[in-house]
């Protein structure tokens, strides 16, 4: 089997197992009535704080999922990609939102964590279309604001950032190298 073959049936089989958990643990919720956490659900409770000031400003502390902020109370705020692409932002990060009293959003990332920098592959995929990258032998979720911003194509090689410590889904896009004609 080439290469090529064996690395789609690799991302397939991977996609294939997250699924898998995923519906394991919307089963489990159903059944039990509780939610099954995620580690960034974790971490926010950890870390996180909500606050309101005098003047009616709410500030909420809370960790990157990869697409949103999760708050100390499991509610997800939703971040603008570009905001997060721009700020490389990848999962673990501690964020601060800021909701002003005329309900506008303010992001801070104020507790970053140690990054790695891995190059890997840009692929579409098939199902979803999402852009994702494949490397060492793993998918991790992209952006789609910050595929488009680097002008991304698929076969592209992608250098990104992930957390240095732990497993992570999402990954934040350093840069793209376009493939050669």
């Amino acid at each position: 089997m080439p290469k090529q073959n064996k690395l789609q049936l690799i991302k397939k089989l991977i996609d294939s197992a997250v699924d898998s958990i995923n519906q394991a643990k919307s089963l489990l919720a159903e059944l039990t009535g509780q939610a099954v956490s995620s580690e960034a659900e974790e971490k926010a409770r950890e870390v996180g704080s909500v606050d309101l000031s005098t003047d009616n400003t709410k500030i909420i502390e809370g960790v990157f999922d990869g697409q949103n902020m999760i708050g100390p109370d499991g509610k997800q705020y939703s971040i603008p990609a570009n905001y997060a692409s721009k700020s490389k932002l990848v999962e673990g990060d501690i964020l601060k939102l800021t909701i002003m009293p005329d309900g506008s959003f303010v992001y801070k990332q104020i507790g970053p964590v140690e990054r790695k920098r891995l190059v890997g592959t840009l692929i579409k995929d098939e199902s979803t279309e999402d852009f994702k990258v494949l490397s060492e032998n793993k998918t991790y979720g992209l952006l789609l604001a910050s595929v488009t911003y680097f002008k991304g194509d698929v076969g592209d090689e992608v250098v990104i950032l992930v957390p240095e410590k732990g497993e992570s889904s999402w990954a934040a896009v350093e840069n793209i190298i376009k493939k050669s004609l």
